[in-house]
């Protein structure tokens, strides 16, 4: 019998993100973001679900080498661009669309041997302080690359550092119109935050909309607001079972370094997860999860095969029992019981993000909504 734990992927949940996004911003064309394979997703496993979206954006070519193998033809978008000249082959061959946010990359472009030019987005930093031209010499990148023949259309794009905040877009914003309002080109702003928050703003309209995080069920403003909230739904669950149960008498402690001592006598279980499963190590006593569709907590330091969890009040708790980790329970028809991974993540003092692109290659994984 194989180890009781597993991963669910839910491609109706990701449909229903998609669909939300699409409807959060109807004039906008849509990316659906799977850099980090999907980030944790699996991209064979998500594709059919990102159907519908106009295009697919990640980083690596080896990526978009696989989503064009599973038969996509629409637009692919390199976030990062290409690294050398020679990736430029590839990008003619596969007809990939790539950023632009150094000379470098232009410098590529100008030595590049091509018969059909290149759709790119060039990038303007606007507060991010990561990639991108700084504003004043935005206008002179445009310049030069509009001048290219291995240069077909030319898109604008931009990335904001403070869409889930209270700071918000406003700053950036103005950046962006001062030193770009007057180029021609397609715009692409708002990532899962900016769309969802600020999608009704009509200075924040543009052509494109990037949706990362949304699209996989986590709130990119959580705690100010849920995924729930949003209208999102999990797309990836993890479950596994308890394999013991043991007894604790008041003074007893729980797990390395005893850092979880009971003040009274308590059963616990031991869960069949560990952080070489993918779980946060640093997770602390008290982190929620469900057992049997109930919510309680776990106890002690998490180990690398193994949790610990509270089941002191769940008297039907037992060997066996279904414990999720983050997601929904796979055993109970109870929709509205759950685990969000962004709690998950808050009390492990991280980000849904990680959990994600964090799951283990030994994790079993199954696909739900496949058509």
């Amino acid at each position: 019998m194989p180890r009781p734990i597993q991963a669910t992927i839910d491609l109706q949940a990701l449909r229903h993100n998609l669909a939300l996004i699409q409807a959060t911003a109807p004039d906008a064309l849509v990316w659906g973001v799977v850099k980090a394979n999907a980030y944790g997703h699996g991209i064979e496993r998500v594709f059919d679900a990102l159907r519908a979206a106009d295009g697919i954006a990640l980083l690596d070519l080896s990526e978009a080498e696989r989503v064009r193998q599973l038969g996509w033809r629409g637009p692919i978008l390199l976030l990062e661009g290409v690294f050398e000249t020679r990736d430029l082959e590839l990008c003619s061959r596969l007809n990939l669309w790539h950023v632009v946010h150094c000379e470098a990359q232009i410098d590529m472009l100008a030595v590049h041997k091509t018969h059909q030019g290149h759709r790119v987005f060039l990038k303007i930093n606007t507060g991010m302080n990561r990639l991108g031209f700084a504003p004043q010499a935005f206008r002179a990148a445009w310049t030069r690359l509009n001048a290219l023949p291995q240069v077909d259309e030319i898109s604008i794009m931009s990335h904001f550092s403070d869409a889930d905040t209270d700071k918000g877009i406003a700053a950036a914003m103005s950046v962006f119109h001062e030193y770009t309002h007057d180029l021609s080109g397609e715009r692409s702003l708002s990532n899962s935050a900016a769309t969802l928050r600020h999608a009704k703003d009509l200075k924040v309209r543009s052509d494109w909309v990037r949706p990362g995080i949304a699209l996989y069920g986590s709130s990119p403003d959580h705690p100010e607001n849920t995924a729930d909230q949003w209208g999102l739904k999990p797309v990836m669950s993890l479950n596994a079972a308890i394999i013991g149960v043991q007894h604790l008498q008041a003074g007893d402690s729980v797990g390395y370094g005893s850092l979880f001592v009971a003040n009274r006598p308590m059963r616990i279980g031991v869960v069949a997860c560990g952080y070489a499963d993918g779980y946060p190590r640093h997770a602390p006593t008290g982190t929620p999860v469900c057992v049997d569709g109930i919510r309680t907590r776990t106890l002690g330091r998490v180990s690398m095969d193994m949790i610990t969890v509270d089941i002191t009040d769940l008297p039907h708790a037992d060997r066996g029992s279904e414990v999720t980790l983050w997601g929904q329970p796979q055993k109970t028809n109870q929709p509205s019981v759950g685990v969000s991974i962004d709690e998950v993540a808050r009390a492990a003092g991280t980000v849904g993000y990680e959990l994600m692109c964090a799951l283990a290659a030994r994790v079993p994984v199954t696909v739900l909504g496949t058509l």
